[in-house]
């Protein structure tokens, strides 16, 4: 009797070790399947970043040359006036 419940007793421990390898193993490809999720999700965030980056710097430049013409513009036009009204006084 003893080496019935001997033998039973291996074979429950054995069948808990299998159970307790596959919940591992599963466990294990879960943890790699989430890690890849992660690293894929962390890539599409960076790439985001760097477009929304990109973005700003190409708007910043273009209202620095907007800024840059307009004063020129301006600059230009307050010129002229200065010269118009030089000439007019001067009797030109």
């Amino acid at each position: 009797m003893a080496d019935d419940a001997n033998a039973l007793l291996t074979e429950q421990l054995r069948h808990a070790n299998h159970l307790l390898q596959a919940q591992i193993r599963a466990l294990q490809a879960e943890l790699a399947h989430h890690q890849a999720m992660n690293a894929q999700r962390l890539g599409a965030l960076e790439e985001q970043m760097r477009d929304h980056e990109k973005r700003i710097r190409t708007a910043t430049e273009g209202v620095t040359q907007f800024k840059l013409f307009s004063g020129l513009a301006s600059g230009g036009s307050g010129l002229m006036s200065l010269v118009a009204m030089l000439k007019a006084f001067l009797g030109g």
